[in-house]
């Protein structure tokens, strides 16, 4: 329950202005609530269509522990030429002889025409010497540019994108895109986040020393996803390339089958994407992998969790498979922790993603 929440707006105002205002809006809330203390973790800026802002306030409320320290929205009109400005400070009421946290809140409404020197506004309104990340749903790439690229050879004000690659249709320029950004900082991309579950639990099965050789007998990878979740599963197969030194070649296009291979240690590996219809959430459905030693794991997406299939070659001539199945709990976040997740991410660095990207990247040709 939040206990103390101090408000303060103006029109046709400047950063300035800002920055002076929520400076006195901590003060005074720490004058009037003794047990708390400003979070200072991460600045997050979100850039964000104002007719859409609503959405997007909803999606950062259901983000729970995973708040940033300070969160500047950028709202963007088309026609607009000045800058309004509400600025808001919270504490959650604190368990008793503990303090609570403070999250500061910064809600500007721009036009179309400050987004090329966004940098120049947002400067003044993030915690300096805090890692500062910058989300932007609806596009707007000029603004992104002027936050993450520095001018004059300074230091660029982000350190970090966070994105959803999924949000592009085109999946050879979303992916252009993100290695551009990566060239500059960080890159956290919700479509990645999306395979955390899959690839925990393949890493895991593969991890015990009597299965790590199987490893190099694997001769198909099959990945199946939504439609509109062609990059999850390229960065999916792409993070198996780049772990188990895969060298992939373009995939081709057979219908609404993409097929190719990678060139392992001990021969081929047949690499399978298939979009399937009817999943109301993006990212993966299904996995699956095979070996030259008969063996098989799949993982299919269920209720509460993965549903694990495993099918054993015959132990002697003459005898059956044996398969097991179970289901792993828990292994789904769910698409509302998926951005709480994202912001998370972006205190940390994540190289494995870099190198599924180069590896994705090699698949489209």
């Amino acid at each position: 329950m939040t206990t103390t929440d101090l408000v303060w707006r103006d029109q046709e105002t400047a950063p300035a202005k800002i920055e002076e205002a929520l400076r006195r809006l901590v003060a005074e809330c720490t004058v009037q609530t003794q047990h708390c203390v400003p979070a200072r973790t991460l600045n997050l800026v979100c850039i964000v269509d104002r007719e859409w802002s609503g959405e997007i306030a909803n999606r950062l409320r259901r983000v729970g522990r995973y708040h940033a320290s300070r969160t500047v929205v950028c709202a963007v009109e088309p026609n607009r030429r000045t800058i309004d400005a509400t600025a808001s400070v919270s504490i959650d009421e604190p368990q008793p002889g503990a303090f609570a946290a403070m999250r500061e809140l910064v809600i500007i409404t721009v036009g179309q025409r400050h987004l090329p020197d966004l940098d120049t506004i947002v400067d003044p309104l993030v915690v300096t010497d805090l890692r500062t990340a910058v989300w932007s749903p609806h596009g707007h790439p000029e603004a992104v540019d002027a936050l993450t690229t520095g001018r004059a050879g300074g230091d660029p004000l982000a350190q970090v994108v966070v994105l959803d690659s999924v949000d592009e249709p085109d999946v050879t320029a979303a992916l252009d895109r993100v290695v551009e950004l990566s060239d500059r900082g960080e890159v956290v991309d919700l479509a990645w986040l999306r395979c955390t579950p899959w690839r925990e639990r393949l890493a895991a099965f593969y991890d015990p020393a009597a299965r790590r050789q199987e490893l190099d007998t694997l001769s198909k990878v099959s990945v199946r996803y939504r439609a509109d979740s062609l990059v999850s599963g390229l960065l999916l197969v792409g993070w198996l390339c780049a772990r188990l030194g895969w060298r992939p070649d373009a995939l081709t296009r057979h219908g609404e089958l993409l097929r190719g291979r990678a060139r392992a240690r001990r021969g081929e590996v047949e690499l399978r994407l298939e979009p399937v219809e009817g999943m109301s959430v993006p990212g993966l459905a299904g996995i699956e992998t095979r070996s030259d030693l008969g063996t098989l794991l799949a993982l299919e997406r269920g209720e509460g969790g993965l549903t694990a299939r495993r099918r054993e070659p015959p132990a002697r001539r003459g005898a059956d498979q044996t398969e097991h199945v179970w289901t792993v709990l828990g292994a789904s976040r769910g698409e509302p922790g998926i951005l709480g997740e994202g912001i998370r991410h972006a205190l940390m660095r994540d190289r494995p993603y870099r190198d599924a990207l180069k590896a994705a990247r090699k698949l489209l040709g």
